[in-house]
């Protein structure tokens, strides 16, 4: 009896501990080494035609410059057609700064700041968009290539992705220009022609840079929004992206002896590589609470309190939950592990025939903490001596580096965007895209993804996809937004 009461009370007394210990830590939790960006003194918004803006991005987004899949498709022209409507339409901003048009259609512009002591920063928009699927073109509510302006928004292709961004840059210099703004940092606006077809554009933009000597305090480019319904809150944060996933696609061939479907040996090209795919598929890199995935859920759970708070507050405790919870959706979880994704297969040329040569193509984003060479390390694994060999189809694109949530940088864009959404949380965030600021981090002390357009979940299904609109509203957040970044960082 004297044992068990001992037993008992060695029990309540843990119980006692650990309750106290997961209290302690709730009660003072808080996300570490994030910035709110209150010390920042903003500059004033300069003022503006918000109508005569709404029309300059109609018209912009009635030039089709597509980038197809094939850059043999793409009109040319229509980039020069760009150039001339930018310069035509924004003269302040291009008696003020430099333009620099690279022989790929890439525009570097250049306003010189009057402290050459200063490190200068780079805003970024691309100009090219995607192509509307064929056959869909019905399915939207105004034609996708009119830049109709209606129900309170500029519809069509690009208006949201990325010549929202564009001209909303493109705005902001020429009110602050028209205004007699003069810059202690010099500011570069960069504008890649090619970021739906891999960026190059943005390389030889950095390349340039670079040889010019440019090593600039932050680059601002695409990349996130204010979400007004984010999971965990169900209400608005600020999503600045401090870091972008990795990008590979591995693939898997398997060479037989092919001959005719009527005569198949046991085990045919197919066959072996179906095993193959499914065996790296079924070998998931784990999730893991970690990187910029784990501040932003830091961020939103010190925000909501409650149980939720307990949780990430004590992972030591409630880890293997966290981490079910993540994995439960695959949106979510993309932010918290490499992800692997089987997307083409090809084999014979004919169904009666057998394939000398069967291949599949896998896809990977691959998260901060991880290489290609664990990618790679990992399907090797996995196959084990299946008879299949492993390549990359091209060259793979390493995880970017996480930028700061510290840096003045930082505090730059946060005091900005917090200044249209004074009361929605701010959280750094993993895009599990690819953008063209990637491309800046050798000449960029930090590099930042954010647009400030107000969104639901929902609403961003519309990027890539049909009735891709730009919200007059979201549109003015985003010209002020933007003008009140350069000021401040700038001025």
């Amino acid at each position: 009896m004297g044992k068990r009461r001992t037993i008992l009370i060695g029990g309540l007394a843990v119980i006692a501990v650990v309750a106290g210990t997961v209290a302690v830590r709730t009660a003072t939790f808080a996300p570490t080494d994030i910035a709110d960006g209150s010390d920042v003194r903003l500059a004033a918004t300069p003022t503006y035609d918000l109508q005569a803006a709404v029309v300059h991005l109609s018209a912009a987004a009635q030039i089709k410059t597509i980038s197809h899949q094939n850059a043999a498709q793409n009109d040319i022209a229509e980039w020069d057609r760009l150039h001339s409507w930018l310069a035509a339409t924004y003269p302040a901003t291009h008696r003020a700064m430099t333009r620099t048009i690279l022989p790929n259609r890439t525009l570097i512009y250049h306003w010189p700041g009057s402290d050459t002591s200063l490190a200068p920063i780079i805003v970024m928009a691309h100009q090219d968009v995607v192509p509307v699927t064929e056959g869909t073109e019905a399915d939207w509510k105004y034609p996708p290539f009119a830049g109709t302006v209606a129900e309170q928004a500029v519809w069509g292709r690009g208006t949201v992705d990325d010549k929202g961004s564009l001209i909303g840059l493109f705005e902001a210099l020429e009110a602050l220009a028209a205004q007699g703004f003069q810059p202690k940092r010099s500011i570069y606006l960069v504008s890649g022609h090619d970021e739906e077809a891999g960026g190059a554009g943005a390389v030889g933009a950095a390349a340039k840079l670079k040889a010019d000597g440019v090593r600039a305090l932050f680059t601002l480019d695409e990349g996130s929004v204010v979400l007004r319904d984010t999971p965990v809150i169900n209400g608005p944060a600020i999503l600045i992206g401090i870091a972008e996933k990795g990008y590979a696609t591995l693939q898997v061939t398997a060479n037989a002896p092919g001959g005719h479907s009527s005569m198949p040996p046991a085990e045919t090209g197919v066959t072996t590589l179906a095993r193959a795919v499914l065996a790296i598929a079924e070998s998931p890199f784990p999730v893991e609470m970690r990187g910029p995935g784990a501040a932003m859920v830091e961020s939103l759970a010190a925000r909501k309190g409650g149980t939720t708070k307990m949780a990430v507050a004590n992972q030591w405790l409630f880890s293997p939950i966290l981490k079910r919870q993540l994995a439960a959706s695959p949106s979510t979880a993309a932010a918290f592990h490499t992800t692997i994704a089987p997307t083409m297969l090809v084999g014979s040329p004919k169904e009666n025939v057998l394939p000398q040569s069967a291949t599949a193509l896998i896809n990977y984003r691959i998260a901060p903490w991880n290489k290609s060479a664990d990618v790679m390390a990992r399907a090797k694994a996995a196959v084990g001596d299946a008879p299949v060999e492993l390549s990359w189809v091209k060259p793979p694109n390493e995880p970017s580096r996480v930028s700061s949530t510290s840096s003045r940088g930082w505090r730059y864009v946060v005091a900005a965007a917090r200044a249209d959404a004074p009361d929605a949380v701010v959280a750094p965030f993993l895009v599990v895209a690819a953008t063209d600021s990637r491309s800046m981090e050798s000449i960029s002390q930090d590099v930042y993804r954010f647009m400030p357009m107000h969104f639901t979940l929902k609403e961003t299904a519309m990027i890539h996809g049909t009735n891709e609109h730009m919200k007059v509203d979201s549109f003015k957040r985003m010209i002020d937004f933007y003008a009140r970044l350069i000021a401040t960082s700038a001025g």
